[in-house]
């Protein structure tokens, strides 16, 4: 597969639950609460789509839902920033993302990585103009964002979800295909309640 200059504009699929508390967050739970790790959520997924309205226009975006499809948050975010809603399909995270990146050229990101900006979205647009897949490979193995111009099935079965070992296999997977990756830059998540206090001091220096 050989990616061209002349693509067609790249789609962004953002992947996101419905804050609902003792449903989202979980491993957050034991540190903070089932509703205080809700409203983290909620947080993070204002913030993930305030960054992606400013890096696309709002006809490329769209919000894949899960729990509840007509939650009052998804409503509200949606008619915000304009973006299109649908819900997410049945399946493990690897067949919801192969069928959110279905037709490409496209990005799947979640919602929990407080480290995502506008200029780095725009970034990995770019890099996908040039190259076969983009990443931004998290510090906990995993990652915070494919792209690709075609959601090939390899890269999403027998992958372990969730583990240190997502974006080894990913590579892996990529390079048995001959396929070029770009990784604009290494980010992390809000997953763990270790990630919680790196976010609180985030935003308490931010606030100063």
């Amino acid at each position: 597969m050989c990616a061209e200059a002349s693509h067609p504009e790249v789609r962004l699929a953002i992947l996101a639950k419905a804050p609902l508390p003792g449903r989202v967050k979980t491993r957050l739970i034991p540190a903070c609460g089932a509703e205080e790790a809700a409203r983290v959520h909620e947080t993070l997924l204002r913030h993930t789509l305030a960054v992606a309205a400013t890096a696309l226009p709002a006809a490329r975006i769209t919000l894949w839902t899960a729990l509840e499809h007509d939650h009052p948050l998804f409503l509200e975010l949606a008619a915000r920033h304009g973006i299109a809603r649908r819900a997410q399909p049945e399946g493990d995270l690897g067949e919801r993302m192969r069928h959110a990146l279905t037709p490409g050229p496209a990005m799947v990101i979640g919602s929990d990585c407080p480290a995502l900006s506008s200029s780095l979205l725009r970034r990995c647009t770019e890099a996908l103009a040039a190259h076969d897949a983009v990443c931004l490979p998290a510090e906990d193995g995993g990652y915070a964002l494919l792209g690709l111009h075609q959601a090939h099935p390899s890269l999403f079965t027998g992958i372990t979800w969730g583990s240190k070992r997502v974006m080894a296999q990913t590579r892996q997977r990529l390079d048995i295909l001959g396929w070029r990756l770009a990784c604009p830059a290494t980010i992390w998540d809000l997953d763990r309640p270790e990630d919680l206090t790196r976010w609180r001091s985030m935003n308490s220096v931010a606030s100063r």
